[in-house]
């Protein structure tokens, strides 16, 4: 009879067990009503990693874009944020500065390899890893700059700024385009830090000095800034790029419809070109303007919030995504540029003789994150305002030294952010 009991409480036991073995994780994805491929991979490595291992079951709950990053700071103040966040790369550091985040507790050496700005780092730790990155570069077609005699750059020798200069006076004096270049002012917020800061960084100047994140002063108004700021404004004082006032459309289109001769643009917008104008299709490196060519790094990632009652299960799952049959996938799936060489080597596009194969290889030289600080929230909007103000005709000295002040009297305001 004792045996018997103790039999069916083993029975039991194993019932009971079997019901609750998965333990659930939330997982905030915000890319709602996007009805794309990224969207649809993120939902099947969701379902893989729940069908992988019987310990762990995430739900997805998907926020509009626009929406999240406002969802996810009205949560944290109500202590209700999920166990796996995705963040964008340059707001990370905000969010681990206020608690929304803990480090990852990965194994570093589990990220060897990986393109630099796909990992993010705050204070000495990783809090967050990405599936994917994008890089920007200048996009043309080759028969356009042999019909003015101007050099292809390479990534050992770009175009310096008198090269470049020069290739814009020749195609605007040629009158066969309405403006030499297309550096995609119709596209707001994020867009300018991204890709013009960049621009700024090859001068010799930044956002903020990185030394010690806790000043602007003397790396958005010195004089490498100032003549940044001055190079900046000849641009469309000298007609060689539309304004602030472009048109969508034409940022869409304007290159194909050879309205531009360059267009400053991502990897997510290279396929058109290359099914366009085939081998004729060039993807430039950036110009340097003195001090080595700089793009952009840091797209979405994958981090676990700061109140996570299972952080184990939260690294269980990114560590199951850190996987290049998923850097490959996302990457064939959306166009993006994936994590690893090997990777890469398994995609349609980034494979090596690959139509798009030259970004990985800007990404992996040329890239640069935005400034790492909890502070770039508010910068990145004072930069964007600058240039847009110097674009329209402000004067840059004075437009410089307000946006310094700004961003100063912000740092201060947040007792220098943690630095």
């Amino acid at each position: 009879m004792k045996r018997n009991l103790i039999l069916a409480a083993v029975i039991a036991g194993s019932f009971t067990g079997s019901a609750m073995a998965q333990t659930e994780l939330s997982l905030w994805y915000h890319g709602a009503g996007s009805a794309n491929a990224e969207e649809a991979l993120v939902n099947q490595l969701v379902e893989e990693f729940n069908a992988s291992q019987s310990d762990w079951k995430v739900v997805i709950e998907t926020f509009p874009q626009l929406a999240y990053n406002d969802a996810v700071g009205a949560a944290a103040l109500a202590g209700n944020l999920p166990d796996i966040l995705d963040v964008d790369g340059p707001i990370m550091p905000n969010w681990a500065w206020a608690n929304y985040m803990q480090p990852l507790g990965i194994d570093e050496a589990k990220l060897e390899g990986y393109l630099p700005g796909t990992i993010g780092r705050w204070n000495g730790d990783v809090y967050s890893v990405g599936l994917w990155d994008a890089a920007v570069a200048l996009t043309t077609r080759k028969s356009t700059l042999d019909k003015y005699g101007i050099r292809v750059p390479t990534l050992d020798e770009p175009w310096s700024l008198d090269e470049f200069n020069g290739a814009l006076e020749k195609i605007a004096a040629s009158g066969d385009f309405e403006y030499p270049l297309d550096l995609g002012m119709a596209w707001k917020g994020e867009w300018y830090p991204y890709a013009f800061s960049p621009l700024l960084q090859s001068f010799g100047g930044d956002i903020i000095d990185r030394s010690t994140y806790k000043t602007a002063e003397g790396a958005l108004n010195g004089d490498e800034a100032l003549a940044f700021g001055e190079w900046w404004q000849s641009l469309f004082e000298n007609k060689y790029a539309p304004g602030t006032s472009q048109d969508a459309a034409d940022r869409d289109n304007g290159l194909l419809e050879g309205k531009y001769a360059l267009s400053w643009n991502g990897n997510w917008a290279a396929l058109p070109v290359v099914e366009s104008f085939g081998d004729d299709a060039l993807f430039l490196p950036a110009p340097d303007f003195g001090n080595g060519s700089k793009i952009g790094a840091a797209s979405w990632q994958f981090g676990i919030s700061a109140n996570s009652e299972h952080p184990e299960g939260a690294r269980a799952f990114i560590e199951f995504a850190l996987q290049d049959r998923w850097f490959s996938a996302f990457s064939d799936g959306t166009g993006l540029i994936p994590v690893t060489a090997s990777a890469a080597a398994g995609t349609k596009n980034y494979n090596p003789g690959g139509p798009l194969e030259v970004f990985y290889d800007l990404s992996k030289a040329q890239a640069l994150v935005r400034p790492v600080t909890p502070g770039y929230i508010v910068q990145a909007k004072v930069f964007e305002k600058a240039l847009a103000d110097i674009a329209n005709g402000a004067d840059v000295a004075d437009t410089l030294d307000a946006a310094v002040d700004e961003i100063n009297e912000d740092i201060e305001r947040n007792s220098g952010y943690g630095h």
